[in-house]
């Protein structure tokens, strides 16, 4: 198994802890990070905990056992479980959980990408319903601005050999797009995410009301509707270079399809194609695991989108397929990417305080609500013209670049 150096591994920290947590500032003394990371990925672990308690902040963690060849404890609990046990959720535990940290780290670090494989999908589906009133309860103290997250891959040979890549290859990947073969990779992200606010601002003065995205594989139609802005560089995820919004799921039209696998509840589901009506999905086809995928927008709000966004490839500094959506949906390469989320929306996209809006405002402005988010990418040519309130148009994305 490939292992990075000291060094890198002591960069990585670095990045996630004092630039990607606090929405680019780090973490403040006294904060309290849950940290969540598999046994694979223990070298990291240490130095993302040494680098918490250095900068005066308080650990809790959550180190999980890896799948292996002997064990697969992932898939023995969906197969072995009842539904009731499906459903258990510790809602005062988590709750609890969720009112005591600051922040969050994840890492990514996967030993079985098809761990799950011929786990039924309804199984999956109930799980994810069942433990979304933590993800409601997050959003609702990140909101408030209480609450910051931020995730992170660590490559294993698993992860790599699915992409078809060696592990230094792999890890190649990770440590260019995340700017860690530089001496203060913290400066560059800033750097980075200063020349990408400039579009980000430029999207945000326009009176878009729908997006039209046009090429060999999409004519689909975008409404924004009101009150909604764009989002980028925040630190949530690392890498990330795109521009998203969650637009008012209502005015979806059209059909799209998608170039690049998805990887869901631990299948490979590849050649997705999907319809939409009256903002919401009429028809899904995919040519490997379709059953997965329709399960997957059977789950209540996740036939709507909940995300549109758009990646220059002037930015990301990801030219390799990666198997992980956490790179997948951030890829440059010749001509960028664009993708859709199926499910909830990003709260922080309302142009103004979250905190503020109630349930029905909520549901009045088109903001989708899902215990699923499921972002599905591809990098095929693609033009986006904005459809302006006044009558006008302006293409904002061509050849893989924000035209603004």
């Amino acid at each position: 198994m490939f292992h990075p150096s000291q060094k890198i591994i002591d960069r990585y920290a670095h990045v996630l802890v004092n630039f990607a947590l606090g929405g680019g500032k780090g973490i403040k003394r006294g904060d309290i990070v849950y940290l969540v990371v598999d046994e694979v990925a223990k070298p990291l672990y240490v130095a993302l905990r040494n680098t918490i308690l250095r900068a005066g902040g308080h650990v809790i963690g959550s180190y999980r056992p890896s799948v292996d060849d002997k064990h697969n404890f992932e898939r023995d609990f969906f197969l072995i479980a009842e539904n009731h046990q499906l459903e258990f959720f510790p809602a005062t535990y988590m709750k609890g959980l969720v009112d005591t940290i600051d922040h969050s780290v994840s890492i990514i670090s996967q030993t079985d990408k098809q761990a799950l494989k011929g786990v039924p999908p309804q199984k999956m589906m109930m799980r994810g319903l069942a433990h979304k009133p933590y993800m409601e309860w997050s959003s609702a103290k990140e909101s408030k601005g209480k609450f910051t997250w931020t995730v992170a891959l660590y490559g294993t040979p698993a992860m790599a050999r699915e992409a078809g890549l060696s592990e230094k290859e792999y890890w190649d990947q990770i440590i260019k797009a995340c700017f860690l073969n530089e001496v203060d990779p913290v400066k560059k992200w800033r750097s980075v995410y200063k020349k990408l606010d400039v579009y980000r601002k430029k999207l945000d003065r326009m009176p878009i009301d729908k997006l039209h995205i046009k090429g060999p594989d999409a004519d689909l139609w975008i409404t924004l509707g009101e009150k909604k802005k764009w989002m980028g560089g925040s630190g949530r995820n690392i890498p990330s270079f795109e521009l998203f919004t969650s637009p008012d799921w209502r005015g979806t039209e059209g059909w799209i399809k998608f170039n690049q696998p998805l990887y869901r509840y631990g299948n490979l589901i590849t050649g997705i194609k999907l319809e939409f009506k009256n903002g919401k999905v009429v028809k899904a086809s995919a040519k490997n695991n379709e059953a997965v995928l329709k399960h997957m927008i059977a789950t209540k709000n996740a036939d709507k989108v909940g995300e549109f966004s758009m990646t220059d490839r002037r930015f990301s500094r990801i030219t390799k397929f990666m198997a992980e959506t956490l790179f997948d949906e951030n890829i440059g390469g010749s001509e960028g990417n664009t993708h859709i989320a199926l499910g909830n929306a990003y709260h922080d996209c309302y142009a103004g305080n979250p905190s503020k809006v109630s349930k029905k405002e909520w549901e009045r402005l088109g903001f989708n609500n899902s215990s699923v988010h499921t972002d599905i990418v591809s990098t095929a040519p693609r033009t986006v013209t904005a459809h302006m309130r006044g009558g006008s148009t302006r293409v904002i994305y061509e050849n893989g670049e924000f035209t603004v």
